[in-house]
């Protein structure tokens, strides 16, 4: 199975990524993902569901300890693995 996952961590700073934002950003372009899209409002990964889910968990565990308030995602199905 291949997922989708789409994110972004809170509180914003307009100004300057924080903490909880660039920790987000840097476990998912070390994930072993088939593609990331890093964007200031948003973030974008797909890879097959093993890869995304353990992205997914060190993303909120480690977001959280640098203190995000908040952590919207959604997750998506978007084929399976191999097509």
């Amino acid at each position: 199975m291949r997922l989708r996952v789409e994110f972004t961590t809170e509180p914003f700073d307009l100004d300057e990524a924080p903490p909880h934002a660039v920790v987000a950003r840097e476990v998912i372009e070390a994930a072993e993902l088939d593609s990331v899209d890093v964007g200031p409002f948003g973030n974008t990964a797909e890879g097959g569901a093993d890869s995304v889910l353990t992205a997914v968990d060190a993303l909120l565990r480690k977001a959280l300890d640098a203190g995000a308030t908040r952590v919207s995602l959604q997750l998506n199905v978007i084929g399976e693995e191999g097509r």
